[in-house]
């Protein structure tokens, strides 16, 4: 929960103290030690989806509406532009909005047609091993947990968007109006919540599966094409499947590895250019290991504060000068 009384005077001492620790951290950890906290992961069989097309809205979709419509944002209005910018980002009169990730939608389906063949690609957070978002967010607000899921903590979220910078298929989404931000205005950070899968964080605790999974298993039954289970046997299951059907893993190497997995007949590059051909996002490209960029992302966050406190302090100094060499110079004149 929230902490009771924030003030931005608070606040910025704890957020300050959480910038350094988090990202002094940051930099002495090596990617292998994430890497080894990834213990659950979800399997997604391309070949088995049929993006329940007889349906008006995938059943994965629809149950991860469903659990999580209690947590979507109620923003306050009018919303206020994204100080100082003259811009903010609003969800709130598109929540019916499924076709693509959005603070109001955490999984989505994708369609592509690749040779004459129609694929359905559910998409959701990939949750890496080696979360740069965990990592490098300066205010610690994501958090890597042990069962593999990436989350964020709406009460400690500013909405800087630095966890969709920094992940490579920009999968956070921002709801302006709403959080913290709004009780330390006006603040050149932030501007929202941002919003995304869990992996059903809270429900793995409880010992079920998430829900997209159990959807699509009342469904389809053995024929379903979502699996989730221990990271190692959910792994060797996408490795057997992808050598039976003569096809591909994405997400096994992906960013360092993710916990959630896909196997498709059809090669990913062709999905992929599909997807950009479409300007449909997440796509499906090649992700390369963001960690390696900590040390210089920690210190750009290290260093911003900094610049930003001598900036503070010299534009007061300054006001100080002039008000001095006003006085001065009024004496002078006497």
């Amino acid at each position: 929960m929230a902490e009771k009384g924030w003030t931005r005077r608070n606040f910025l001492k704890k957020a300050g103290a959480v910038t350094v620790l988090g990202t002094a951290g940051a930099l002495d950890i090596p990617g292998d030690v994430w890497a080894r906290a990834g213990t659950y992961a979800t399997l997604i069989d391309l070949t088995k989806c049929d993006g329940c097309r007889d349906l008006e809205i995938p059943k994965c979709v629809e149950a991860c509406r469903v659990l999580n419509e209690k947590r979507f944002p109620v923003p306050e209005k009018p919303i206020k532009d994204l100080w100082p910018q003259k811009t903010h980002d609003d969800w709130s009169d598109r929540k019916g909005v499924f076709h693509a990730l959005t603070p109001y939608n955490w999984t989505t389906v994708q369609r592509v047609s690749v040779d004459g063949e129609d694929v359905f690609v559910p998409r959701r957070c990939m949750h890496c091993d080696s979360a740069p978002c965990a990592s490098l967010c300066p205010f610690g607000a994501l958090n890597k947990f042990d069962d593999g899921a990436v989350v964020i903590n709406p009460d400690l979220c500013l909405g800087g968007a630095k966890c969709k910078a920094v992940c490579p298929w920009h999968i956070p989404q921002r709801q302006s109006g709403v959080g913290i931000y709004l009780k330390i205005q006006p603040l050149p950070a932030g501007g929202g919540v941002m919003y995304k899968c869990d992996l059903c964080h809270d429900r793995i605790g409880a010992g079920k599966i998430p829900a997209c999974v159990e959807a699509c298993e009342k469904r389809l039954g053995e024929k379903r094409s979502l699996f989730f289970g221990r990271r190692d046997e959910i792994l060797k299951t996408a490795r057997a499947r992808a050598k039976e059907i003569g096809g591909e893993i994405y997400g096994e190497k992906e960013n360092g590895g993710t916990a959630t997995l896909y196997v498709s007949r059809v090669p990913f590059e062709k999905i992929d250019a599909k997807l950009r051909e479409k300007k449909a996002a997440p796509h499906m490209g090649k992700a390369r290991s963001l960690m390696q960029d900590v040390n210089a992302w920690a210190g750009g966050f290290v260093l911003s504060p900094l610049v930003m406190a001598l900036g503070a302090l010299g534009l007061i100094f300054h006001e100080r000068r002039k008000k001095g060499n006003g006085k001065e110079g009024k004496e002078d004149e006497k």
